[in-house]
């Protein structure tokens, strides 16, 4: 099996039709709300109300409406539709503790793509509104517009969209065909996964790609090929991964993001893997997709705080 020869990355492909064109009707709920195949979801702070432990909670409009009437801080989202149809979340500044909030990394990798898609789409929402309530230009309040997808300025006018920052995320081989991972100081013993950094302002992503792997292991890259994307809304951020061939092997840490880094075979990781030595990134993560693109293999023992 190559590494071409997986589907798209979790979280890659949502499924969900996001209707842009609904977003400039101001009566875009009471259209939604209007048909009883529409469903709400339910997120705040980077949860998401679920039942049954792990499905999450459609609530009709009307039942949805009423927990926001309850939290004026609360904000209606149009996501869109779905093939059961219309799809709405109401963002709030907690789950309500009668619909079990549970942190969306915890569900998430339980979820079906569509799901997913759609809470993705919440959150990512629900953080941006949380966090950028001002206006960047005069520091005004800004009202919420675009079903959601927009904030207007009622002083100055200035419009302002959901920031999304993006970042590379990277499996490195070298001329053995071997996988450079590496260990965050931030993780537990034995955790290791690709290298990953944010892109800087006036850069390509191949070159993002190997400045990071440059300052993290001191490995040089040449060849870049961009593998797909996942957009990770914890908070803003949309993953962008890369395969790319080393043209160093010698690994120096920098020993700030990254404290430890080496080189694996197939067969030694998949050994490390199943005795517990080494830890990888659970199936959901784009970290994980990239390792198994590499390994063409089954590999046992993931961490699961993706």
């Amino acid at each position: 099996m190559s590494r071409h020869d997986h589907a798209l990355p979790p979280l890659g492909g949502g499924g969900h039709d996001r209707q842009a064109e609904l977003r400039a009707r101001h009566d875009w709920w009471d259209q939604i709300a209007a048909d009883p195949a529409t469903r709400v979801l339910i997120v705040g702070h980077g949860r998401v109300a679920v039942h049954d432990g792990a499905r999450v909670r459609m609530l009709t409009p009307a039942a949805a409406a009423g927990y926001a009437a309850r939290e004026p801080g609360a904000t209606r989202i149009l996501l869109g539709r779905d093939a059961q149809g219309p799809v709405a979340a109401i963002g709030m500044p907690e789950v309500p503790d009668d619909l079990t909030g549970t942190p969306a990394r915890t569900v998430g990798p339980v979820l079906d793509p569509t799901t997913a898609g759609l809470v993705v789409h919440a959150l990512g929402l629900d953080n941006w509104h949380r966090t950028h309530p001002c206006c960047a230009r005069c520091g005004a309040e800004t009202d919420v517009v675009a079903a959601g997808h927009s904030r207007r300025c009622p002083v100055c006018r200035a419009q302002h969209f959901p920031r999304t920052d993006p970042a590379v995320i990277m499996l490195i081989t070298d001329h053995e065909d071997r996988a450079l991972l590496g260990h965050s100081p931030a993780w537990a013993e034995g955790r290791y996964s690709t290298l990953a950094g944010f892109v800087e302002p006036g850069e390509s992503l191949e070159d993002a790609v190997r400045r990071e792997v440059a300052e993290e292991s001191a490995i040089e890259v040449g060849e870049v090929d961009y593998a797909g994307s996942q957009p990770w809304p914890f908070p803003s951020s949309l993953m962008l991964g890369f395969f790319g061939r080393a043209l160093t092997t010698q690994i120096q840490v920098d020993n700030e993001e990254v404290t430890a880094a080496r080189w694996f075979t197939r067969q030694e990781l998949s050994e490390l893997c199943r005795t517990g030595e080494i830890i990888v990134p659970v199936g959901v993560s784009i970290s994980r997709w990239l390792i198994d693109c590499w390994h063409g293999g089954e590999l046992t023992g993931d961490w699961a705080d993706w």
